[in-house]
């Protein structure tokens, strides 16, 4: 393969990845006009229209889709073959790009940076805060963070958080209208803020008692899909929340929320980070993995 043509097989890939000529050259330190020369080449070269272009949106044609499929495992072979020279450096150095939910890039990223930053100048860490599910591999990232819960059996993983437990919370506003609920069975008399995944299913609050689970779908005035947005709703007294108590602990410490049905609220496994398990991570993603890793 000559070197004009692997370097259009890559940008062809990342521009499918990032659906957009702009953040694809951005990412590859190119111009969107020498971008798009490039695909137009390939698609010459191999008779074929490989994407699709609107003004404002890009994505694969079945073609393409086809070629991406059968690229990817062959670009992520290079990929670590690269890193394996990387292995002989002094310093791991690269880029590390993510893709992380909301509350895992405020809670377990957020604090490291600094430190990371000061102990690997050579690394570039690239984080996509998304509460939406993607397939890692397919998107082009190298890491994801996700509950351990939600996690393929082909994904290695390393434990980033300690376990949740889960929290009813209102203001004190809204206990001044509504008494306290005593069983799950009450949320029926209240107003309850929902929350709509990123998949576009409204989340069914769960409890268990003395292992006895139960789940309730909640109705109230409000719907939302961000954490702040539910966690501001329920400080300005509009109903009550479903959160985490750690998630909420700076709230309930000082009283702005207070929290409700604790007897019935059970725990679930915490953030790791994951990767495909038949690739041999880089020298820069095993840096960040040992310094957020719980329990070490």
């Amino acid at each position: 393969m000559r070197a004009n043509e692997f370097a259009e097989l890559t940008a062809f890939v990342t521009v499918a990845e990032e659906r957009s000529f702009r953040r694809a050259a951005a990412r590859l330190n190119l111009t969107p006009s020498t971008l798009s020369h490039s695909l137009r080449a390939l698609e010459e070269r191999l008779g074929v229209r490989l994407l699709n272009r609107t003004t404002r949106a890009v994505s694969p044609t079945p073609a393409g889709q086809g070629l991406i499929d059968q690229l990817t495992p062959s670009l992520a072979g290079l990929k670590a073959a690269v890193e394996g020279v990387n292995a002989f450096k002094n310093r791991p150095h690269g880029t590390v790009r993510l893709n992380v939910p909301h509350m895992a890039a405020a809670m377990v990223l957020a604090p490291v940076l600094r430190r990371f930053a000061l102990e690997y100048p050579d690394i570039t860490l690239e984080i996509a805060a998304s509460d939406a599910f993607i397939d890692i591999v397919r998107a082009g990232f190298d890491a994801g963070v996700r509950l351990g819960e939600s996690i393929a059996q082909d994904m290695r993983a390393v434990r980033v958080s300690a376990d949740f437990k889960t929290a009813i919370v209102g203001s004190p506003d809204y206990f001044k209208r509504y008494p306290a609920p005593k069983t799950p069975y009450d949320l029926n008399d209240h107003l309850c803020i929902g929350y709509r995944a990123a998949g576009g299913t409204l989340y069914r609050w769960e409890f268990e008692k003395r292992g006895k689970p139960l789940s309730v779908q909640v109705k109230g005035p409000l719907i939302v899909d961000t954490p702040t947005l539910l966690f501001s709703a329920a400080l300005d007294g509009v109903g009550l929340a479903y959160g985490t108590e750690i998630a909420t602990a700076d709230h309930l410490l000082a009283g702005r929320l207070i929290q409700v049905l604790k007897d019935w609220s059970p725990s679930f496994p915490g953030f790791y980070l994951y990767y495909p398990g038949r690739l041999r991570s880089s020298a820069a993603l095993r840096a960040l993995m040992e310094m957020l890793r719980v329990g070490k």
